[in-house]
Formats: structure tokens, sequence, C-alpha cells
């Protein structure tokens, strides 16, 4: 609309009107403590008090606070928009990228498998992800998530190809969709619209240890998987 303001941080649209309305700062979340997380731009989702979500940095985000005051938090920020720190899969802790968190080397080809090696904010390697090429008669290739000390974490969309056809299955199904749904909930970005894209299910060896859904909204099931090799998932997936 000609002559509208846009839209800033702390106001609200109310019966077409921007009004005033007192909103915390939102805050970091230690990465350590991302269960739920999303890749995605939305700070403030619309809800009674804001007509339009109001968009921030995009980066690794989960869901904190509840009702009117629930926001998308941070917990893992993107570079910097400048040319030094562009180049190359990284992540940092702090908005500014002064806090190294985790990169994705550049891929190795190990028997026809692409191996990225991802390291900590230091340099030292804490795991791989591995991109495995489609066999005859796939479509599309897999993923899997090294992390030493666990066997290997592989999706559901290999089971299906061993006949467990079925993400879903039934007296687990309520409790998935909903967990599920949660992640969901939280913003849509890049095509991956709510309820077009199936959830996934991710297994070490028989424990679950990861849903997601699309490329970029995840669930932690397991304490001991670190988050920065489903960061680095998604950074691949979304490149």
């Amino acid at each position: 609309m000609v002559g509208q303001s846009p839209q800033r941080p702390g106001e609200a649209t109310v019966f077409g009107k921007n009004k005033h309305v007192d909103e915390p700062p939102v805050p970091v979340v230690p990465w350590t403590d991302a269960w739920e997380f999303a890749l995605t731009d939305e700070e403030r989702p619309a809800g009674a008090q804001r007509k339009h979500a109001v968009l921030g940095l995009r980066a690794f985000r989960v869901p904190h606070g509840g009702g009117a005051q629930r926001v998308n938090a941070p917990c893992a920020f993107l570079p910097p928009q400048t040319a030094e720190q562009a180049a190359g899969l990284r992540l940092y802790e702090d908005a500014q990228g002064q806090r190294p968190l985790c990169s994705v080397d550049e891929p190795q080809d190990v028997d026809g498998e692409r191996h990225h090696a991802v390291r900590d904010g230091h340099g030292q390697t804490i795991g791989t992800i591995r991109r495995i090429p489609p066999l005859k008669h796939a479509l599309k290739p897999t993923w899997r998530i090294d992390q030493p000390g666990h066997t290997e974490i592989v999706s559901s969309a290999e089971w299906a190809a061993g006949g467990r056809k079925e993400l879903v299955q039934r007296g687990a199904g309520k409790l998935l969709l909903g967990v599920v749904q949660a992640v969901a909930d939280m913003g849509a970005e890049g095509g991956d619209q709510p309820g077009t894209s199936k959830p996934l299910e991710w297994k070490s060896g028989g424990e679950l240890v990861l849903t997601s859904v699309g490329d970029r909204r995840f669930l932690v099931r397991a304490a001991w998987l670190d988050r920065r090799l489903v960061f680095a998932y998604a950074l691949l997936r979304s490149g």
C-alpha cells in the first residue's frame, strides 16, 4: 500500500494499523540445547497480535517461548555477507561471525561416494556426511551421517528400498505425526511447505536418532547426536 511504512521488530499489525507492542528481544539459544530446529529467516511467527511474520537473519532456529511470546530463536548463524567469510559452508555461534561453530570440507571421492568432512570451530574433524550415488533402480542419491563412536546414521529413504515403505506405522503414528507437525509449524522456506514433504526417520543401528521434514526442519531424538552434523547435512542439501 502506498505510504504505508514497513513493519519493524517490536510492532504488531492490529486491524490494519501498526501498533507498538513491547516484545522481549529474541534470545540466542546454545546449539547444544537445540532439539527442534529449522533453517529459516522467520523470527516471529504471525499470530493474534501480528498479521505478518517478522523476518530476521537466515539461521538455524529453535521454537522458544509460548503464546504471543513464541519466537524462533537462532542457535547457529550463517556467515555474514562479506567476501572473506562467505566462501565455503560454515556456521557461527554469533551473528557477527566472530565465534566459528563448524565448517564443511569440499567433497572427497571415496569408492564412488562423496564424503564431506565436518569440522568444529577449531578445525578438528567431528564426523562425515556421505552422499551415496543412486543405485540402478533409484532415482535420487541418498545420504548418511557418520559420527565417531556410533553406527552410521541412515534415513528411512533407504529403508523403503528394503520393503519398509511406510514411515508412520500403526501405534506410533499419532505420536510421530504430532512431533513432526511441531517441527513443520516452524517457518517454511525454499518451497518446503508443511504437508508437502514426507517425514523421514534416521536410525543408528536400531536406535531412532533424528526425524526430518524436507531438508530444513529437524527433530533430534538422541541426546548424543552432534547437532553440528545435522546442520552440515542441511547446508549441503540446501546449497
